[in-house]
Parts: structure tokens; C-alpha cells; sequence
């Protein structure tokens, strides 16, 4: 077994620039904090699925630490069925707008519908958080082009009802480098700015969890494409494969997994439980920094 002894080093990143907006890297790790605006996702399907609770949970994650708050109107978790754009953007977009208006706060869309996306930028929305890497909506990269915000590109295979179906790889972090490449040229071809772009290898979709850990442990392998690397582990079920705990029991497994991220080199870290896990970025931080 191979231990992360020390932290990896930091292959310089460009600043997301969206508008006058600018996030740096490299001095900080930023925290994402997740709002599902649904009725069924996995953790927490059903808790903020009425809007004025939505609201108040994204000022909350912002009071404890979010720098961007990642609304999504569909669960993707595995098996899950799709849910219609309309469906979809009468869920987030109201809370988008008030967020906007209560908070200066980063506001990602978590969606890979091209039609939803445009209407959560135009709704104040300043990156679209697609699990698809531009793969399920043939219109989203001309979306992204066009509307000039920030794109995360997740790695996944299939689909998310089908994507823990027969997985393998044949070289796990080669597959995944090669997936980000063919992305990024896409990416570029519609004309979407580099600098706006965050590379998500995409924990949990399509893989084993032995895949899983070892994503965070060679996280560092993804920094020669130079763009900034976002890590999704909270309350997934590849922590509980290991600590036989239900999702709401993983908070503990879950701030291993964010430690080891920062020490992989993860630039942003999507999580439920931001005032917790802020606390664990920044010591995590503390000790790549001393």
C-alpha cells in the first residue's frame, strides 16, 4: 500500500474570471457547498426541496464558510431517473435569483440541461456544474460559449441510472486524463474560454470504490492538464463501503476524505457540511503551509 506522506505540489492554476468576478487558486481552497433543491437526492433528498428552506440553507452555507453554493434541481444519484428542464428550472431558478439577492456569494447550477443552464445564469447563476462534461446536451458548450460564465467538467460513465452498471477501466487515471482532454478540446472548439473551465474527476459516478480512493490518493496526476481540480466526496457511499454508516452518519469519513484531497491537491471541495469541513480545509491547509 502506497500512504500520502507529504502534500503534493501545486502546479500553478489560472484564476476563474467571470464577469468582474475572480476566484484565485493555489493560496486557498475554496468550498462548495451543496443545495439539492430535490426530492430524492441521496443524502438529503426532500430537506430543501420547499424554497423559502432552500434560501435559508444557502445563507447558512455562506455564513459558514461557502464561497460558492452549488443548486441543483435533479438528483444524479446512481439509478436515479431524469427529471424535465421545466421541472428542473422551476426548482432553481427562483432560489438562484434570491440568493443573488441576499448574497454576493458564487452561485453555481449543478445541471446538464442547456436550457436550464441559461436560465440560471440569467438568473444570476456564475458557473454550470455539468456532470456530463458537455456529453448529454449536444447545445450546452455553444450555452456556456455564449453566456461567457464558468463550466466545471465531470468525468462519468453512461448514465446516471446506469453508470455503476459493468465498470471498468483499463488504465483508471489514463482513461480519465484522456476523457478531460477530448472535453477540453470540445470545450475549446465552442469557443469556451479556458480560464473558465474546473476539471472534476467526477467521485462516485461510475466507479468502484476502490476506484474512488485511489482517485484521491493520485488527485495530483490530473494537475498536468492545468486547470482547476474539484473534488465531490461528501456523504457518498464509497465512505460507507468502509465505515458501514448510513449517509447521514458520514460527516467523520467524509473530512478524511477532504483532507486527503487538500494534501492530493484539490483546489475546491464540494460538501454538505460547510462549517465542519471548513474547519478541516483550513487546518488540512494549515499543515501543507507549516
Amino acid at each position: 500500500m502506497t500512504y500520502l506522506a507529504t502534500p503534493q505540489p501545486r502546479t500553478p492554476v489560472p484564476s476563474l474570471c467571470v464577469g468582474e468576478r475572480v476566484m484565485e487558486f493555489g493560496h486557498k481552497v475554496h468550498l462548495m457547498g451543496v443545495l439539492n433543491v430535490t426530492p430524492d437526492s441521496f443524502s438529503d433528498g426532500g430537506q430543501f426541496f420547499e424554497r423559502q428552506s432552500a434560501i435559508e440553507q444557502a445563507l447558512q452555507l455562506v455564513e459558514a464558510g461557502a464561497d460558492i453554493i452549488d443548486v441543483g434541481g435533479e438528483s444524479t444519484r446512481p439509478g436515479a431517473q431524469p427529471v424535465n428542464a421545466d421541472e428542473e428550472m422551476e426548482r432553481v431558478i427562483p432560489v438562484i435569483e434570491e440568493i443573488r439577492r441576499h448574497s454576493d456569494a458564487w452561485i453555481s447550477v449543478d445541471t446538464y440541461k442547456a436550457d436550464v443552464a441559461e436560465a440560471a445564469v440569467a438568473a444570476g447563476a456564475h458557473l454550470v456544474n455539468d456532470i456530463s462534461g458537455l456529453g448529454f446536451d449536444e447545445r450546452m458548450a455553444s450555452t456556456v460559449a455564449d453566456a461567457e460564465c464558468g463550466l466545471v467538467l465531470m468525468h462519468i460513465r453512461k448514465t446516471p441510472a446506469t453508470m455503476q452498471n459493468e465498470i471498468h477501466y483499463d488504465d483508471l487515471i489514463g482513461d480519465i486524463t484522456s476523457y478531460f482532454k477530448k472535453r477540453l478540446q470540445r470545450a475549446d472548439e465552442a469557443g469556451i474560454d479556458g480560464d473558465k473551465i474546473l476539471l472534476d474527476p467526477g467521485i462516485g459516478f461510475g466507479k468502484t470504490v476502490a476506484h474512488n480512493y485511489r482517485i484521491i490518493r493520485e488527485l495530483a496526476a490530473f494537475r498536468q492538464l492545468k486547470k482547476p481540480l474539484l473534488v465531490g466526496t461528501s456523504r457518498k457511499s464509497f465512505i460507507g463501503a468502509v465505515t458501514d454508516r448510513g449517509a447521514d452518519e458520514r460527516l467523520f469519513g467524509t473530512a478524511a476524505t477532504v483532507a486527503c484531497a487538500v494534501f492530493s491537491g484539490a483546489d475546491v471541495v464540494r460538501v454538505h457540511d460547510v462549517a465542519e469541513l471548513n474547519d478541516v480545509v483550513r487546518v488540512a491547509e494549515a499543515v501543507c503551509a507549516m
